[in-house]
Order: structure tokens, then C-alpha cells, then sequence
């Protein structure tokens, strides 16, 4: 028996008619053809499927939809401005040569991203810890974290 859920997707208010099982990853690509969160090993392992919810990073794949019944969730497509203007984030990311074939990329944006809500000034510690979660099979994570420190500003 198909279930509503009803949560904020990049500022918009939406709803959607989903199977109880269905993992908010699927209802993200399959309902609003939001493709940038990706399922690279579908165990919360890899850090592809990351979104923000209620401004915490999480592994789309491992969550229910159902459990976004009245959240925010911001995936990559919903973090560059209305008018198209990119994120400081996805700016440092191309400038400083952070992104090889992509596949990783808007996980790790979306988790720098949740990292400088809370801290607009880390540590390259706080930088790694951010995302642990997130793997990268091409830069070696070296232009990543500089990336993310130019947005932070250092």
C-alpha cells in the first residue's frame, strides 16, 4: 500500500506517493529525477547518495523516504542560487581542480558543505573528519581538502 510524503526538496514544498520501503535515494532520482545523488555501494559506505537534511549530512540510500515526513532536504541541484549563480562551495571545488570524474563530487560538496554551517573556520582536522564518509577513487582527497578550506576562506 503506497504511503504520501510530504518534505521541503531544495526550498520547494513537495510530495510524493512512495512505497513504505522505499529509500529517500530512490525517491530523490526515481520521483523528482534529481540525479545528482548517486548509489555507488548502497550500504552507506561510499558517501555518493549524501543530501542535507535539516542541515546534517546523511546517506540517502540508507534512509527511508518515509523518514523525511516534514525535513528540509537540499541535494546538490538545490545549492546553487535561483538565478544559477553556483555555491562558494561548487566554485572552490572547480577552481582548485577538485573534481576529476565527478561520481563523488556532490557528496563531498553537500558534507563540506554541513561542515561549514556549523564551522565557517575548520581545522584541516575538522576538513577530514567532515568527509570520512565520503570516498574518492581519483584526486587523493588533496585538492578536495583545499577546496574546501578556500571556501572557508583560508
Amino acid at each position: 500500500m503506497k504511503r504520501t510524503v510530504r518534505f521541503t526538496l531544495n526550498g520547494e514544498q513537495v510530495l510524493a506517493e512512495i512505497e513504505p520501503w522505499s529509500t529517500l535515494l530512490s525517491v530523490l532520482r526515481d520521483n523528482f529525477r534529481l540525479t545528482g545523488a548517486k548509489e555507488g555501494c548502497g550500504y552507506g559506505e561510499c558517501g555518493t547518495c549524501t543530501v542535507l537534511m535539516d542541515g546534517l549530512a546523511i546517506n540517502a540510500c540508507m534512509m527511508l523516504a518515509l523518514q523525511a515526513e516534514a525535513k528540509d532536504v537540499v541535494t546538490i541541484e538545490g545549492l546553487a542560487s535561483r538565478d544559477g549563480e553556483l555555491h562558494s562551495l561548487q566554485k572552490a571545488f572547480i577552481q582548485d581542480g577538485a573534481i576529476q570524474c565527478g561520481f563523488c563530487t556532490p557528496g563531498m560538496i553537500l558534507s563540506a558543505k554541513a561542515l561549514l554551517d556549523q564551522d565557517g573556520d575548520p581545522t584541516e582536522e575538522e576538513i577530514k573528519k567532515a568527509i570520512v564518509g565520503n570516498l574518492c577513487r581519483c584526486t587523493g582527497y588533496a585538492k578536495i581538502i583545499e577546496a574546501i578550506k578556500s571556501a572557508s576562506g583560508k
